[in-house]
């Protein structure tokens, strides 16, 4: 290799996403595969619908996804960790708006023992209350440490203003939430929701048909779960603040949080993807518009990105900076000039080249693993995309163009619906 050659380089034709197999197991569970030659590593994902869209009382989603690794019928809270451990596997348990996660890496030689945990954990777990009081400590403390961030209080303002206080996006939790848990909560959200007339389940890495029949043999040939009733998800009417500004002071708070942000067109709307791409040129890459002006040139900031948030029922454009309080007001001056330049001048080609490989970058990347292919097909799942989505995006980046972007700057980026949600000392 001759390293003082440039390599080659060629434009992306296609999205090289590796292949999905969909299946169903013989009790009924959908079964999506990703297979792939690499390492004997794979990883088992199982979505369970509800979240906390579907919960009763707020944290409940939560709890009840987190306490399954706390004890089971077979094994104590202990014996679980020291058996993932031992087989040199991993547990995640993580919770969406409307889906909650399990989620295991393991080898591919214990995978017959993982499987195995994991069915305990997904169809016995006992909910200890020793277990419980610590689990609860633990995140109450979490909570009270974010709720000193001036960052988490902006955020939580700005989906409140968005959404209001009976939507689940917009809905605020307090300390009081936690007195109000309890393990019989827990159970009966479990009982409720984790069942295989509710369940997905994916399988990516080095699947061998080995892997694909103990799954089965585990999870799929029989219901399980104490109730088999499918899951709905209610509708929320969505509550727009009146406010344009919203600021919570703190005054012990080294900088101030700035969040700028309003309800925009979803993954659905034709004109997404080339409006992901004004995005990404705005505040979407460390080279962008609000980066070069307000930290390269300005030194307003470190860092200022813009951002897409989707939601099951909507999609929020955010833009997002922490700032000293002397600059807040410059900052946001700053932000709406950039929108005009992009709705009054043309972006140069050269600038739409530099975005074009950007982002063409980013969309490789998510060839690169199986596991990186079993998170876009389950977010084109959980998000009702097609299959076509990353090529649809592809296609979008490489045929934009500046006149395009320009009309889509003046219908989208409308300063008026922005929502200015501040947190941190006041700027005398």
């Amino acid at each position: 290799m001759d390293r003082t050659q440039q390599p080659k380089t060629k434009d992306l034709s296609e999205i090289g996403l590796l292949p999905v197999q969909r299946t169903v197991l013989p009790n009924g569970i959908p079964l999506m595969i990703i297979n792939s030659e690499e390492q004997s590593v794979s990883r088992i994902d199982f979505m369970f619908g509800g979240g906390y869209w579907t919960q009763n009382q707020k944290l409940q989603a939560l709890f009840t996804n987190s306490m399954l690794r706390e004890g089971t019928a077979k094994y104590t809270s202990s014996q679980v960790a020291e058996k993932f451990d031992f087989y040199g596997s991993m547990l995640e348990l993580s919770l969406l708006p409307q889906y909650s996660y399990i989620t295991a890496y393991c080898l591919n030689k214990y995978i017959e023992q993982t499987l195995g945990l994991l069915e305990s954990i997904v169809e016995e777990p006992v909910f200890p209350e020793k277990e419980y009081a610590v689990l609860l400590n633990r995140e109450l403390q979490k909570f009270q440490i974010n709720s000193t961030q001036a960052k988490y209080a902006t955020m939580r303002n700005l989906r409140n203003a968005l959404y209001g206080d009976a939507h689940p996006m917009g809905s605020r939790t307090t300390e009081a939430d936690f007195d109000k848990l309890n393990t019989d909560m827990l159970r009966r959200y479990f009982d409720t929701h984790y069942n295989s007339n509710n369940c997905y389940i994916v399988l990516s890495g080095k699947i061998t048909d080995r892997i694909v029949a103990q799954t089965e043999h585990f999870f799929g040939t029989a219901p399980f779960g104490n109730s088999q009733k499918s899951i709905t998800f209610p509708n929320f009417d969505i509550k727009i603040s009146d406010s344009k500004r919203i600021f919570e002071e703190r005054s012990n708070s080294q900088q101030s949080s700035v969040k700028l942000g309003m309800h925009t067109i979803d993954q659905h709307h034709p004109d997404y993807h080339k409006f992901n791409v004004l995005v990404t040129i705005l505040g979407g890459y460390f080279g962008s518009r609000l980066m070069s002006n307000i930290r390269e040139e300005k030194g307003y900031t470190y860092g200022i990105y813009s951002g897409f948030s989707h939601e099951p029922d909507s999609s929020l454009l955010i833009i997002t900076a922490e700032v000293s309080e002397q600059y807040v007001e410059p900052l946001i001056k700053e932000v709406y000039q950039e929108m005009d330049r992009l709705q009054n001048e043309l972006v140069s080609e050269e600038e739409l080249t530099i975005v074009r490989n950007y982002m063409t970058g980013a969309l490789c990347r998510t060839m690169e693993l199986s596991f990186s292919a079993a998170d876009v097909y389950q977010m084109q799942f959980i998000n009702h995309l097609s299959d076509s989505f990353l090529s649809d995006e592809l296609k979008a980046i490489q045929m934009v163009t500046p006149q395009e972007l320009q009309r889509l700057a003046c219908r989208y980026l409308c300063k008026e619906n922005l929502k200015e949600v501040i947190s941190g000392k006041k700027n005398l």
